[in-house]
């Protein structure tokens, strides 16, 4: 057994950082963009897509290390990434916006909010199997529809009329 083989990193840590902080920043604003309506369920192919991308991106990440610390100081570049994106989020309100997504409106007083639906993607009938796995079935009674930043759908039903003074709103 090579101890030295095993603990010693054979690629610099500062190319091993470089390479997983560009990997992981690349993919991480391009799964937020692309795949957000897909993030709230995850089913066979957004399975293999994510096996598929952990195993394209290994590569470009590691430059073929071999060292057990060249693996441990990638996995804490990237858990470093995802804990500095969530502080900067949290601490940085305007940069909120550019690192985790807003709730998108979907329907609005009843009304399908149609530019929303073709911007994510989603279909009339995916829109309809979200009201009615909650129990909607008139939109009438809807008020709002929001694909929250996570890809689940939330639903606010009740009366579309806003109370007539702010007395009645408390």
């Amino acid at each position: 057994m090579d101890l030295h083989k095993i603990f010693v990193p054979q690629t610099p840590p500062l190319e091993v950082m470089l390479r997983g902080s560009i990997v992981y920043l690349a993919l991480y604003f391009l799964l937020r963009v692309v795949l957000k309506r897909q993030s709230g369920t995850t089913g066979i192919t957004d399975l293999l897509v994510i096996v598929l991308i952990a195993d394209a991106a290994q590569n470009a990440m590691s430059a073929q290390y071999n060292s057990v610390t060249d693996g441990l100081i990638l996995v804490a570049t990237i858990i470093g990434w995802s804990f500095l994106l969530d502080l900067l989020a949290y601490w940085f309100p305007p940069l909120r916006n550019v690192i985790q997504s807003r709730p998108l409106s979907l329907v609005k007083d009843g009304q399908i909010v149609r530019r929303n639906m073709r911007r994510e993607l989603i279909t009339e009938d995916e829109l309809w199997s979200q009201l009615r796995q909650q129990g909607i079935e008139d939109l009438a009674k809807v008020r709002r529809v929001y694909m929250e930043p996570d890809g689940q759908f939330s639903v606010v039903t009740g009366n579309h009329h806003r109370p007539t003074s702010e007395k009645q709103a408390f």
